[in-house]
This record gives structure tokens, C-alpha cells and sequence, in this order.
């Protein structure tokens, strides 16, 4: 696939992927009041999401891998477009639950496809700027699903805005029907084969410039070594996030006395410092050549982000805090994806995302259920300091990787 003549579109898909996803997350509790659900039953139905989240990755990865990321992305287009209607037209808990693991489902594999088709159509001189346009333009649809959602919720019925998303998806399934794919000229690489072959570098890989390879170095991880080393990283910084997503706006009702709307403000700030701030982190990110290194920065960001709330209720300061921590996140996540597709080899680099995007999941799970023993038996403080905790472990294990590969041989 031509990644520069279809970025816009992949750009496209993915903002109105996201917005759609995001519109829903205020309605939920306004829909599942309105048909006389329980506590209970929500909890299971957004909890469903999750599960579905975590089991998405790797059949997304072998559904890119079976039928090419253009039909790939219009299959996950098409069950999140059922998901929506079946959301506006439903009134059953039952049917409310199987959708809501379907929309989990579909999300992953979204994230799956087109981060492997960046990856496989990229190169190290683009695939953070990529991957940078990209988390951008989900940025986007994080900030404006909300806010286009609440306006509807006010002025019409409830399933309006759930027929809004499934038109989005629609015109999103439309808009990957336009994407132009080219003949596939890579390698590929047999099971026994693509064990052999446990990093690119620039001479395994002429796409990657000598630039961009570390210099001199032979240290080499295993594929084992790598799953496991990027399947940590990312568990620890998906923990790290749902904590926060999940406990900030307790934190600033109950610690600094905040408002509702100047919690949803700060959101804001994170959420248009990361649109903002993605494609220029995924442009730094091709020119250092030292991927990992500005994955470190920007969770170091990140904790910045933590330590100014948990030192001081000040607006102006937390919102400072906010914008660090949103360019702290696009960092991240433009390097991450971006050097796995340059040490991932070819022929296994979607199923290693599938799997990395799976476990990271689990950690969405685990974290806000640790936090929520903290804040039973600790404090809501305890329960940052467990996030500030998550987010050194990520940096450090990043440190040791990346210390393997720039290592010399003997």
C-alpha cells in the first residue's frame, strides 16, 4: 500500500473512527437510565468493552495478514457501524453487552491495522511522522466526539447520536473502499525463517538508512526478548493511562475542589496538546534516529504531568501540567509504533502489534482495580503515586532495551 498517496484517508478513517468511539462515552449513563438498567449492568456492559479490547488484537492481526489492510479496515469499519445502530435501536441488556464487546473488539483491531499498515509500508525516515499524523487525527476525534455528542444529547433523542456515529463509520468504510493499494513487493519470510531473524537493521533492511541503525551495534534481541520487552512497555503505559482517566476527575473533585467544568477543561488541554503536538513528535522522532530515547522523554513527560497535580490545585499549573503530559503521550506513542516497525521483521510485524496491543489491555483492566483497592484502604494520593510508579517501571525497561541495542558486542 502507497502510504503517502493514502495517508489522508487512513487520517480520515481513524478521526471519524475515534470521534464516533468517543461520542458515546457521555451518553452511556444517560442510555442505560432511560431503559431502567442497574449499576450493575453498566458496569458489566463498559467492562465488556474492555474484554473485548483485550481479545481484538491478535484476530485483527491475522485478518490483516489474511485479507490486506484495505478489506481488513472495512470489516472492523463495518462491525463498529453495526455496534453503533444496534446501540441506537436496542433495549436489551443482553444485546447492549455482545455490542459493547464487539465495539471493544473493532477498536483494537483498528489501532492493529493501521499501525501495521504504517509499519509495513513505512520507513525509518517516515514512520514517526506517520504514526505522528495519525495519533493526531485521533486526537481530533477524542476532542470534538464529546463535546458534538453533549450538544445532541440536549436538543434531540438519545438515539440520535448513536445514528451520528453510524453514519461516521459508514462514511469511514466508504472513505478505506477509496484507499489505492499497490502490488506487494516485499520479502516474505516463512515461520522457521522469521525466527531467524530477530531485528532489522540496515543491513537486513535496505528501507532503513544507515542513519537510522545504531552504529556499531550487535547486540541483538531475541523475538522472545522483544515481545516481551515492548509488551511490557506498553502494558505499563495503558496501566498508567486508565488510572488516570479513570481517577483524575475524583482527584480534582475531592483533593483540589474542582469544578466539573474545569475538569472537563483540562482533558481538553491534554487531548488538543496531543492533536497539536503528534505530528511534530513523529517528525523528531525519523530525524534523532534514537526512537526509543523520545519514548523515555515523553514519559517522563507524562510524570511531570502527575507531579504538578499532586503538588498544587492551581488552574494554571495544572493545565501547564495537562499540555506537558499531552505532548509527553504523542511522543510516546509516535516512537513506539514507529520502532517496532523498524526492528520488527515484515512477515511477523502485525501479529507482534496485535499481541503488544492485547496485553496492553489487560493492563486498562488491572490498574483502575488496584487503584480502586488504594483508594478503599489508602488514599486517592496513594493511588497517583501507584501512576508515577507504573510510568518509571515503562522508562526503565525502556532504558534496558534500548541499552541492548546500542550495546557493542564484546
Amino acid at each position: 500500500m502507497d502510504i503517502r498517496r493514502n495517508l489522508p484517508l487512513l487520517m480520515i478513517i481513524c478521526f471519524l473512527s475515534q470521534m464516533g468511539g468517543f461520542m458515546i462515552l457521555p451518553l452511556f449513563p444517560l442510555f442505560i437510565e432511560e431503559f431502567g438498567l442497574s449499576g450493575w449492568m453498566m458496569g458489566v456492559i463498559f467492562a465488556l468493552f474492555y474484554v473485548g479490547k483485550v481479545i481484538g488484537g491478535v484476530p485483527a492481526a491475522a485478518l490483516y495478514r489474511k485479507l490486506g489492510g484495505q478489506r481488513a479496515l472495512i470489516v472492523m469499519l463495518f462491525i463498529l457501524a453495526v455496534c453503533m445502530g444496534g446501540f441506537a435501536v436496542s433495549s436489551a441488556a443482553l444485546l447492549f453487552g455482545l455490542l459493547r464487546l464487539l465495539q471493544g473488539l473493532a477498536s483494537t483491531g483498528l489501532t492493529v491495522i493501521v499501525r501495521s499498515i504504517i509499519g509495513d509500508g513505512g520507513n525509518a525516515d517516515n514512520r514517526g511522522l506517520y504514526n505522528g499524523y495519525i495519533s493526531s487525527s485521533e486526537g481530533g476525534g477524542m476532542v470534538l466526539g464529546p463535546v458534538i455528542s453533549g450538544w445532541l444529547a440536549l436538543h434531540w433523542p438519545l438515539s440520535v447520536p448513536f445514528l451520528l456515529v453510524t453514519l461516521c463509520c459508514l462514511i469511514a468504510m466508504g472513505t478505506a473502499m477509496g484507499i489505492k493499494s499497490r502490488p506487494e513487493s516485499k520479502q516474505k519470510f516463512t515461520a522457521e525463517e522469521r525466527e531467524q531473524l530477530p531485528n532489522l537493521d540496515s543491513e537486513a533492511n535496505p528501507d532503513i538508512p544507515i542513519k537510522h541503525a545504531y552504529a556499531g551495534s550487535r547486540a541483538r534481541l531475541t523475538p522472545r526478548q522483544q515481545l516481551i520487552g515492548y509488551g511490557t512497555v506498553h502494558f505499563l503505559e495503558m496501566s498508567a493511562y486508565a488510572v488516570f482517566l479513570t481517577y483524575f476527575a475524583l482527584y480534582a473533585a475531592h483533593m483540589m475542589h474542582w469544578d466539573p467544568f474545569a475538569t472537563s477543561l483540562a482533558f481538553t488541554v491534554a487531548g488538543i496538546s496531543t492533536l497539536a503536538a503528534a505530528p511534530v513528535a513523529g517528525y523528531l522522532s525519523d530525524r534523532m534516529g534514537d526512537r526509543l530515547l523520545l519514548c523515555m522523554l515523553g514519559m517522563l513527560m507524562i510524570g511531570i504531568e502527575v507531579v504538578v497535580f499532586l503538588s498544587t490545585s492551581s488552574y494554571a499549573w495544572v493545565y501547564v501540567g495537562m499540555l506537558i503530559g499531552g505532548v509527553g503521550g504523542a511522543c510516546y506513542m509516535d516512537s513506539f509504533f514507529a520502532h517496532i516497525g523498524d526492528h520488527i521483521p515484515d512477515a511477523g510485524r502485525s501479529e507482534v502489534i496485535g499481541k503488544i496491543v492485547s496485553a496492553a489491555e489487560i493492563g486498562s483492566i488491572i490498574s483502575p482495580l488496584i487503584a480502586a483497592l488504594l483508594v478503599e484502604y489508602v488514599s486517592l494520593y496513594a493511588v497517583f503515586v501507584f501512576n508515577l510508579v507504573l510510568i518509571a517501571a515503562a522508562i526503565a525497561v525502556q532504558a534496558v532495551m534500548r541499552s541492548r541495542y546500542r550495546a557493542k558486542q564484546g
